[in-house]
């Protein structure tokens, strides 16, 4: 086929493109502002005072005080930051956390927890789960797959009475776009967030650490950001995530609003027109850019194959390293036959995603799907 002249980017939740504010940002840092931020002459001053301010905006956005913030580079270190750096005891996790979190618990003999067929934790499964030596307890604020927002408030409370000496995790890396995370993961201990996911550059994340809250460091060096993350700081990673994250706060119920129709418009299209297709767990609550469908009938890497050549980036569920499809386990732990799981497809939306995005996805994906069903 032949390529077309216009691209459909619905991978967002993969990462998105760099807002212009992080760009401009940036920009400085990548030429005649290249000093080391641990360093004592003028220009290491000015890399240190950026970085400082970029640290003040992060917690404004994140809803914490700026000594509370971690820089990281991105959000699996975030993560495994927050899982392998708690103190002694178990580790317990959702089972549709994303392997950042997943696989450190796993890896450190933890437990985790059912979901039910929204992909909600079980409350109750939770409750009896816990106990009271557990060291940490990690749910996501809303799912990297299916966009489905999890009940933390409900969550802290259950962690509370039943694993009192437990510090609270939550991965906010796919809320952060849409979901205040100062006042949504207001009760979590440590929360993660990764620039790339909300308009900023590849590399670069950070980990709320909440004040009294002790966290073991997995790198050990210099020292810096209080001997939680030794490494030199990435200044200009750093600088625009801050911008991103300003914008993102500064556009964020805006956006919600105009996301979320344009994801609801592009649900009710696929859904009307084309047979045997399922918006997944309908009955949660969502996040508004992310529209997670199985398609019966074909299968997610062909699926993604004819969409790419008629101009649609999408994905089945969560990236891995090679780009290759697995099973989600998200699916599985939401009971999902698994031959309706092979044919789930990711379409995520944007802060750059326009009307026109959604005109051409609504055209493509039917028609990708009526010619793989008309192959087989």
């Amino acid at each position: 086929m032949t390529t077309p002249q216009r691209l459909v980017y619905l991978d967002h939740a993969a990462t998105s493109p760099m807002r212009p504010e992080a760009v401009s940002a940036m920009l400085p840092f990548l030429g005649e502002q290249f000093g080391n931020p641990s360093g004592s002459h003028a220009m290491a001053r000015a890399a240190r005072t950026a970085v400082e301010d970029a640290r003040e905006v992060m917690a404004r956005e994140l809803g914490c005080d700026a000594s509370e913030v971690v820089f990281t580079g991105g959000g699996t270190e975030a993560d495994n930051l927050a899982i392998d750096g708690a103190g002694a005891g178990r580790r317990v996790c959702s089972a549709v956390e994303h392997h950042a979190v997943l696989r450190p618990v796993k890896g450190a003999g933890g437990a985790t927890v059912a979901v039910d067929s929204d992909g909600v934790v079980d409350l109750g499964a939770l409750a009896s789960a816990l106990r009271a030596d557990d060291a940490l307890v990690s749910v996501m604020l809303a799912n990297n797959e299916t966009g489905v927002v999890q009940p933390l408030r409900d969550i802290a409370a259950i962690v509370g009475e039943y694993a009192p000496s437990a510090v609270l995790h939550t991965d906010a890396v796919a809320g952060f776009s849409w979901l205040d995370v100062g006042e949504c993961a207001a009760d979590a201990d440590l929360v993660s967030i990764s620039a790339h996911k909300f308009g900023g550059p590849k590399g670069v994340g950070a980990l709320v650490v909440r004040d009294g809250v002790q966290l073991a460091a997995m790198l050990r060096g210099g020292g810096q950001e209080r001997e939680r993350r030794s490494g030199t700081h990435n200044v200009a990673g750093i600088v625009a995530m801050a911008a991103a994250a300003a914008a993102t706060g500064r556009d964020r119920d805006a956006a919600v609003s105009r996301v979320g129709a344009l994801r609801d418009r592009l649900a009710a299209a696929i859904v009307s027109t084309t047979t045997d297709v399922v918006v997944t767990a309908a009955g949660a609550a969502h996040t508004a850019g992310t529209l997670h469908l199985l398609v019966g009938g074909v299968e997610s890497e062909s699926l993604l194959i004819v969409l790419d050549d008629l101009g649609v980036c999408a994905s089945a569920g969560s990236a891995c390293a090679s780009g290759a499809l697995e099973q989600s386990h998200v699916l599985a732990a939401m009971g999902v036959d698994r031959e309706l799981a092979n044919g789930a497809l990711r379409l995520s939306l944007g802060w750059s995603t326009t009307d026109a995005d959604i005109d051409a996805a609504t055209v493509a994906l039917p028609k990708a799907i009526e010619m793989l069903r008309g192959r087989s």
